[in-house]
């Protein structure tokens, strides 16, 4: 009889991968060519230079930040595709609540799936049919492997001797020598079942090759998500109702009924367990692993290790990259435990910080606040106020931002976005860093500790609940600090914590109110962009003003780095020394310090980023705020005083008038825009 070699049998599949339209590697090396074929990029985080993989930056929602931990995941996988000491761990993040650990689990999980979808990289495994044949099978006639093996997986294990599999792959697949070695070196042997029934059908068959493989068929390994096939999910469950089981399987009753030899291993039912359904090249998600009671986490420690389940005495290989999430408080619980020393010994723990650069904090404000339109109560379009996202990204960041004798909050906040922080440098932030990750006590290290995102998801749910917020139709953005005070109050039980956070929430009101002033001069010049216009006036005045070309005029010619043109600035020499005045530099060394920063920071920035704009420069933003706001504006004070009060008819048009270029240009809505006006004219927490 001529060995059968059309479609879903196993000579075909062997004549595919020949051809390379199908793969046999195992979970690690198929997670690691997933990652690394979308490409990287290398980016600045915290002063540092380290890389960012770009399919984590894939999707409608995706991982913000985490630079560190995707690093180590992608540097865990890399070594154990490349027969590491990593594979014979399990990866464990470890982490407070709410900073995005199941989240960055499931988002690899999904695209695992969204990859393995793709025709060229779809997984397969091999089912036994015509098993009543047999005889001892009852009326099972089709069984399917277990543990999900790949088809290679029987093939190398096809013939008695090692030696007999490799002639029949390199011939029936057209295989060179070097190539079946090579295929062989990922040898592993068939898991209990499957082997107890291949030795069935060779004593069946007479042991004849193309008989024996008459009874199996090569189907595509199914990808539902619901049924924690190849990704699947194992949550920690109270110490009653969970067991073994859950992991593992157990003896079933129905195949019992079926199957006359009370030793064939088949009796158990592996997919009744979590691991058999991930083990051909999957991936297996412990959620809360220190939770689970003692004997569940034995287990874990003998399926990490060895990477087999183990009933009985019988064993299946398991092929599974085996990711895991605890809190620290577990986790700190689990480690003082001395006797449990074995298993954080199989684990490689990665300590998940917060995000800590504020305008990254943007995305994540987002995702919080919601993609959909909101409403109110009354089923009326709820309005955001164009400053909502800021005021809660600054007040979540600064939480979560250690003290330090270097650098104030605001500078901290600074640099590890990547901006300006006046003289301070990234290698202050740096060294920073460095000191706290000293500290072995983990939830004092940067970004360990602070308001997460389901803290800033109560707090826009506060704010939307809100009689003000539904009378006003308006999510106004000075609501957000009240809203995350109550938080604050309500859900953090540590006393010196509250009083940091609280402490934290003020800076961020000063760094709101300093927003506001930017908002009111711009609505006040009928000018969207009207403080970045003067804050690059400034910026262009100090270059210019020591210029050779320089006329008795003041007039400076310059080429525009935006844009290529020629353009001509009249130094205004008062307006210059007011704005440094404002920064506080006195004499003048420290004006010409200042101005040589600036002229640095122009140097460096505008060849990478022609639009570059100082922007991020809140001290020279402020003090160019204050001189227009408070010296041009007819005397100090002139522009809250015209607002606030409105009895005569000349402050009524100005008021009108800024409001209505608030509402037409600068995204506000009636609520917010009389709100913002009246926090501007009120002097609360100002400075």
């Amino acid at each position: 009889m001529a060995i059968d070699k059309g479609p879903g049998t196993l000579v075909h599949h062997l004549s595919a991968l020949k051809k390379g339209q199908r793969h046999f590697e195992n979970a690690f090396q198929g997670v690691s060519r997933m990652i690394l074929e979308e490409g990287i990029e290398k980016v600045v985080v915290n002063g540092r230079i380290t890389y960012d993989f770009k399919i984590f930056r894939m999707g409608k929602k995706h991982p913000i930040g985490m630079y560190d931990e995707i690093n180590s995941l992608v540097s865990f996988v890399k070594d154990a595709a490349e027969g590491g000491s990593s594979k014979e761990m399990a990866f464990v993040l470890v982490g407070e609540p709410g900073n995005g650990k199941t989240f960055f689990v499931e988002f690899l999980c999904g695209k695992y799936r969204q990859f393995l979808a793709r025709p060229e990289n779809v997984k397969y495994t091999f089912r036994f049919k015509g098993m009543d044949q047999l005889g001892s099978y009852g009326r099972l006639s089709v069984i399917e492997s277990q543990t999900y093996e790949d088809p290679m997986v029987l093939a190398m294990n096809l013939l008695p001797t090692r030696e007999e599999s490799m002639a029949f792959v390199a011939k029936q697949g057209g295989f060179g020598d070097k190539a079946v070695e090579e295929l062989f070196d990922s040898y592993r042997p068939l898991g209990a079942c499957s082997g107890y029934i291949w030795n069935d059908i060779r004593n069946f068959t007479g042991g004849k090759p193309e008989a024996m493989l008459q009874f199996v068929e090569i189907i595509p390994v199914p990808l539902t998500e619901s049924l924690g096939t190849v990704t699947g999910k194992y949550a920690a469950k109270d110490k009653i109702t969970s067991s073994a089981i859950d992991l593992l399987g157990e003896e079933s009753i129905q195949r019992l009924l079926h199957i006359a030899d009370t030793n064939n291993p088949y009796r158990f039912d592996l997919r009744r367990g979590a691991l058999a359904r991930v083990a051909g090249g999957g991936i297996h998600f412990s959620d809360e692993i220190y939770k689970n009671k003692k004997d569940l986490v034995q287990v874990y420690l003998g399926v990490i290790q060895n990477r087999v389940i183990e009933i009985d005495g019988y064993r299946w290989p398991i092929d599974t990259l085996i990711i895991a999430t605890s809190n620290n408080a577990e986790f700190n619980r689990f480690l003082s435990e001395k006797e449990e020393a074995p298993i954080i010994d199989r684990c490689r723990i990665c300590y998940v910080a917060h995000n800590t650069d504020y305008t990254r904090q943007n995305e994540l404000t987002v995702y919080a606040i919601g993609s959909d339109t909101k409403t109110t109560l009354s089923q009326e379009d709820l309005h955001q106020d164009p400053n909502l996202n800021y005021a809660a990204s600054v007040a979540v960041v600064l939480s979560r931002l250690p003290r330090s004798e270097k650098l104030t909050p605001v500078e901290t906040m600074k640099l590890a976005a990547g901006e300006v922080a006046g003289e301070k440098s990234l290698k202050t932030l740096a060294e920073v860093i460095d000191t706290l990750s000293q500290d072995p006590d983990i939830i004092k290290r940067f970004g360990q500790k602070g308001l997460g995102q389901r803290n800033l998801g109560r707090a826009i749910q506060l704010m939307v609940e809100s009689s003000e917020t539904n009378e006003g139709r308006c999510m106004v953005a000075l609501d957000v600090f009240a809203a995350l005070e109550r938080i604050v109050l309500d859900y953090v039980p540590d006393a010196g914590d509250r009083a940091k956070y609280l402490e934290d929430l003020k800076i961020a009101k000063g760094l709101y109110r300093e927003r506001i002033m930017t908002e009111m001069f711009n609505a006040y010049m009928d000018e969207p962009l009207a403080i970045r216009k003067d804050v690059m006036n400034y910026v262009n005045m100090i270059i210019g003003i020591d210029a050779e070309n320089l006329g008795p005029n003041l007039m400076w010619k310059y080429k525009d780095p935006q844009t290529g043109e020629l353009r001509a600035l009249k130094i205004d020499e008062r307006f210059v020394r007011n704005v440094e005045e404002r920064i506080g530099l006195k004499t003048k060394e420290q004006r010409e310090t200042f101005r040589t920063t600036i002229r640095k920071i122009y140097g460096q920035k505008i060849s990478v980023d022609p639009n570059y704009d100082f922007m991020d420069n809140l001290e020279l933003v402020k003090a160019v705020t204050d001189v227009r706001l408070k010296s041009d504006i007819a005397g100090a004070g002139s522009l809250v005083g015209a607002l606030a009060n409105r009895t005569n008819e000349e402050n009524q048009k100005l008021y009108d008038r800024m409001i209505t270029t608030m509402l037409d240009k600068l995204d506000y809505c009636r609520t917010c825009s009389q709100k913002t006006i009246e926090y501007f004219c009120t002097q609360e927490d100002e400075g």
